[in-house]
């Protein structure tokens, strides 16, 4: 149950997100670990592996792992030039489907690459884990990596069309070797839908390493935003991707009645709405280039009062905005977007909930938090959302890992 763990993440290469805490923090509970970045590393991520002892790996290890990748590289590309082409609604709908197709089988070749350099470099392994894996080819990965191992499913973003679905039960005999974990139980049913054959478990996917945020971070975070400890303040961190309701905090934010600070980071940003709210009389906005580091983010959420989380009605994936919050003891204003979400912070002193997609409730929220700023989360909020320290979750993987039929498979 001690033994290291061979970790890998396809997007470490990416800056201050929630695939890079849980990496680190496990490699931190199992020194020694192997951490595969088939597409490299940012450097702070880099930095704090070595720190904690790991191996980092950026590159295939053995002719079959440089063979698979390279052949990954190349369907990658083809899907890039396959985007631009089929962009148009002019296509069919197959057609503008196509490239995102080749995208799963390209990752799936990835994935194959990083667990023949795993299988060369940690035979012995406690356990195997794809941090973010395809939502498809689960067998065909296991087949083609010679090695079974237990992957990480956030959402299921594209479905397998019929020439993709044909490679899948082709590799169906793979699946035998694989485990797939699914962070919350809806991200599971709706997998289940598409893959009632593969052998499944669901764990949230975020980690707790216990270093909540101290007084003199909250006083520095204020202190970089020139912020006075007096007013209220209010993050909103990552991306605005498509499951983001930005509309409906657009639409709030109008609505404020008395002085707000905002503190906005993450990539992609709507500028054109950046603009808008820089001009809104109640609303100080503050905005940090993304993406950013660990660290910077850290002094996001020192800063704020609440973190604000709006997602629009039916989402439910992992937040690793919420998770976050609770893991540094900071404040949730969050949309009830998710019922099982909802019904884990229902009566929490520290979670303000407004109903998906209602503008006014999510402005009363705001006010309620201007005039009085909720409590923070104690230490037992992770584990109320289904977060396991560190540690724990290692010792999960490798008990799930074990119960796999064998450790190495002879394809």
């Amino acid at each position: 149950m001690t033994g290291p763990l061979v970790l890998i993440e396809p997007y470490a290469h990416r800056l201050g997100g929630h695939h890079q805490h849980t990496l680190t923090a496990l490699a931190q509970a199992r020194p020694g670990s192997l951490a595969i970045a088939t597409h490299g590393t940012a450097r702070e991520t880099a930095t704090v592996l070595r720190q904690v002892g790991a191996r980092l790996i950026t590159a295939p290890v053995g002719r079959p792992a440089a063979v698979l990748l390279a052949a990954s590289r190349l369907m990658a590309a083809l899907s890039t030039a396959g985007q631009r082409i089929f962009r148009s609604s002019r296509w069919p709908c197959r057609f503008r489907r196509l490239p995102h197709q080749i995208t799963l089988i390209a990752r799936c070749l990835a994935e194959a690459s990083a667990l023949r350099t795993a299988r060369r470099l940690e035979p012995g392994a406690a356990a195997v884990a794809i941090l973010t894996a395809s939502e498809a080819l689960h067998g065909a990965a296991a087949l083609l990596g010679g090695r079974p191992h237990l992957r990480f499913v956030h959402e299921q973003v594209t479905t397998e069309d019929t020439a993709v679905r044909l490679l899948g039960h082709l590799a169906r005999r793979g699946e035998r070797g694989v485990i797939a974990v699914y962070p919350t139980r809806a991200v599971g049913d709706q997998m289940a839908a598409s893959f009632p054959e593969l052998p499944a478990v669901v764990r949230a996917f975020a980690v707790d390493d216990g270093r909540r945020l101290t007084e003199a971070e909250r006083e520095g975070g204020r202190t970089a935003f020139g912020i006075p400890a007096a007013e209220a303040v209010v993050c909103l961190v990552g991306g605005w991707w498509p499951y983001k309701d930005i509309a409906v905090i657009d639409a709030a934010l109008a609505r404020l009645k008395e002085p707000l600070h905002l503190v906005v980071t993450g990539s992609p940003l709507d500028e054109a709405v950046l603009t808008r709210w820089r001009a809104l009389p109640c609303l100080r906005l503050h905005t940090v280039p993304g993406p950013v580091t660990d660290s910077v983010l850290r002094l996001v959420y020192a800063a704020a009062d609440a973190a604000l989380v709006a997602r629009h009605p039916g989402v439910g994936k992992e937040s690793g905005l919420v998770m976050d919050a609770a893991r540094l003891g900071v404040a949730l204003i969050v949309s009830d977007h998710d019922a099982t979400l909802t019904d884990r912070l229902h009566g929490q002193p520290w979670a303000l909930t407004f109903p998906a997609g209602d503008p006014d409730a999510l402005t009363e929220a705001l006010h309620t938090l201007i005039r009085q700023p909720p409590e923070r989360p104690g230490p037992e909020a992770p584990r109320l959302l289904g977060m396991w320290p560190a540690d724990e979750q290692a010792d999960f993987l490798t008990r799930t890992f074990s119960s796999l039929p064998a450790k190495e498979s002879r394809c």
